[in-house]
């Protein structure tokens, strides 16, 4: 059976989310990152209380909890959790966001009124040729548009008041929340999932429609500290040995063709470097290191430290330090053990109309960190495009069919408890 989801309610909610500036950011120590974040989930958990929820919170960090409570008799249906941050990525500005609507998409090049320059164009984009006679969604030409993640916001925030008023579909709990930092690799460092309260959950974060992905990444940082040997500059000859040029000396050394983010795609790995900083006392170098093996992280630790060592062995009184902590782990570790996650996941998308398209994140999700805090949680698509940038686009029609799938899949999960 279809659900009808109100394509106009969708897009009229997903407009007035991104108007919002939540723009995390990555240099902060606070929790959340930027105080505006609570803005959004200040609204949110108004707008639930509007539908008519009444087990709502938003706590001090940014989070919202909401619980849509079962309607079917049935006792051993599981709570499955709904999630998506309502932060923005810090690439782009999301200051004074513009959203147009485009209706009934041409396929002719969308030019954005506030840069001329910035074309969106089947050419560049070419998803856009199946949203012909859609309606999508851009910013204006100065700002990243937010669909990555307020779309996910949008189509949950739909969904539980699509369900609310259509009663006669059975469901069992459904908790609901919100995170903030995603983008900044922090969504859930101060997640309480008592809170979260359910046994197993899906993040709204993917992209084209039909797509499910049940792979991440596996995480970890590494920092590269180099000590050299400090003089006065007026008298260095002989003396000083320079961080600074010996930091550059690794950067030069690492791997041309291969081993980077640039030069690998698919399932291939990577180590990249994100920063450098210091003084000629003190250099560092912090590098984000990435493989779908989590066992392969140990080896490109290996081959980075050599090559680091290597650079230093040639400048003589210089000493390296080398750092590393994990960041976040490969979700399908997590939820092969939980089959069912996915393959709920699948059955939704195929009754909502729709291919399913199995795919593998060159990145994370906050289901990453949720999967391995005890609630094993697959990324369902929204239709978000080109995010992060100025010339980000979403389809209204692919949001609608994320909210049908959200419907569909809590039918599933009451079906067969």
């Amino acid at each position: 059976m279809a659900h009808y989801i109100n394509g106009d309610s969708l897009a009229e909610r997903f407009m007035r989310y991104v108007r919002i500036d939540t723009q995390s950011n990555p240099e902060s120590n606070t929790y959340p990152s930027t105080e505006k974040q609570k803005e959004l989930s200040q609204l949110l958990s108004r707008e639930l209380r509007g539908l008519g929820l009444t087990q709502v919170e938003t706590d001090e960090y940014g989070y919202v909890y909401a619980s849509l409570p079962s309607n079917t008799s049935k006792k051993n249906v599981p709570a499955i959790c709904f999630c998506a941050h309502v932060d923005t990525a810090p690439d782009c500005s999301g200051t004074h966001v513009k959203p147009i609507l485009h209706s009934y998409y041409n396929g002719d090049d969308i030019v954005l009124p506030d840069d001329t320059t910035l074309v969106l164009s089947t050419t560049h984009s070419p998803y856009l040729k199946k949203q012909i006679g859609n309606n999508i969604i851009t910013a204006s030409g100065k700002t990243l548009l937010g669909a990555d993640d307020k779309s996910g916001v949008a189509v949950i925030m739909e969904t539980i008041s699509f369900l609310l008023q259509n009663p006669a579909i059975k469901h069992g709990e459904l908790r609901i929340v919100f995170t903030p930092d995603e983008e900044v690799g922090k969504g859930t460092a101060k997640i309480d999932m008592q809170k979260v309260g359910a046994a197993y959950g899906y993040t709204l974060d993917g992209g084209e429609a039909g797509s499910l992905e049940e792979e991440t990444f596996s995480a970890d940082a590494a920092t590269i500290i180099v000590n050299g040997v400090i003089a006065h500059p007026g008298d260095a000859k002989n003396k000083m040995v320079n961080a600074i040029k010996i930091a550059g000396d690794i950067l030069n050394a690492l791997p041309k063709t291969e081993w980077s983010p640039e030069t690998t795609e698919k399932m291939q790995g990577f180590v990249h470097p994100v920063s450098v900083n210091g003084i000629a006392e003190r250099a560092s170098i912090g590098f984000i290191v990435r493989d779908f093996n989590t066992a392969a992280l140990a080896m490109h630790h290996a081959r980075l430290k050599n090559i680091a060592e290597a650079v230093v062995a040639h400048h003589k009184g210089a000493t390296l330090e080398y750092q590393q902590h994990e960041q976040y782990r490969n979700m399908k570790d997590i939820l092969i053990q939980h089959p069912q996650v996915v393959e709920y996941a699948k059955e939704a998308i195929k009754r909502s109309g729709l291919e399913v398209k199995m795919e593998s994140i060159r990145g994370g999700t906050d289901g990453s960190k949720l999967s391995y805090m005890g609630m094993p949680c697959p990324n369902i698509f929204t239709g978000m495009q080109n995010i992060h940038s100025k010339l980000e686009w979403i389809s209204v029609n692919d949001m609608a069919k994320a909210a049908e799938t959200l419907v569909h899949l809590a039918q599933v999960w009451e079906e067969k408890s």
